[in-house]
């Protein structure tokens, strides 16, 4: 099932997606926005696999409200305006609606959604489980077995990984535990989060990764220890 979520800054377009959308069975339009604020708002809080995104919008472009988005995000662009298509490809979209589309222009859309969807996963069960973030505007794959800890800097987050140079993207920690196993991954402190199987030791309210070391903040520490089978 993709999760998604449209935003259009006139309401009788996010009708007729809603009508679409409503006749698919793989589709599941979780909200629909009229302000880009409010959509930004939502993204950064759920995890969502495809945004129906209107260009041209009195706040903010849809081209730059998607270059803005912290997390990898599948994209079909709708718009009355055949100008912004090439900007849309640009931006790996998965497709470009132009108004007034068809049922059957809008199926193919999806279907085109739907099968990068199953590709990602695909990729994911093959290679071990793996998360994808927007970097420079391309998908970066990043191995979850590869990443030795994460460091909050600001609305950015520092993905240190095994034999590779540490990855930085626009991401908050919220969002970032939530696509992380709970089993498997604690945040120890306000600015990190550890893999608990990478752990080398605890010592003196500081953990041991590699050669790193890594402090654990008051308020995370009764989680912590739960977590690590010490309390």
């Amino acid at each position: 099932m993709i999760q998604a979520i449209a935003l259009d800054d006139e309401q009788p377009a996010l009708e007729i997606i809603e009508a679409f959308c409503s006749q698919v069975d793989f589709i599941d339009l979780r909200k629909t926005f009229t302000r880009s604020s409010e959509a930004k708002q939502y993204l950064e809080e759920y995890p969502i696999d495809l945004v129906f995104l209107d260009i041209n919008m009195p706040s903010i472009s849809g081209i730059d409200f998607f270059k803005g988005l912290s997390r990898p995000t599948m994209v079909i662009f709708t718009t009355a305006y055949s100008e912004y298509a090439i900007d849309g490809f640009e931006l790996n979209a998965v497709d470009y609606l132009l108004k007034p589309f068809t049922p059957k222009r809008f199926e193919q859309a999806i279907q085109k959604a739907y099968e990068l969807h199953k590709f990602y996963l695909q990729n994911s069960q093959e290679d071990g489980e793996s998360l994808y973030f927007r970097v420079d505007y391309s998908l970066v794959k990043v191995l979850v077995n590869d990443i030795v800890y994460i460091e909050g800097l600001d609305n950015y987050l520092k993905i240190y990984l095994e034999n590779q140079k540490p990855l930085v993207v626009r991401i908050t920690m919220k969002a970032m535990l939530e696509k992380l196993s709970k089993d498997a991954f604690v945040r120890v402190h306000r600015s990190f989060i550890v893999p608990l199987k990478k752990i080398k030791s605890v010592r003196n309210k500081t953990i041991l990764i590699g050669q790193e070391e890594i402090p654990i903040g008051n308020s995370f520490e009764d989680d912590f220890y739960k977590a690590y089978g010490i309390r």
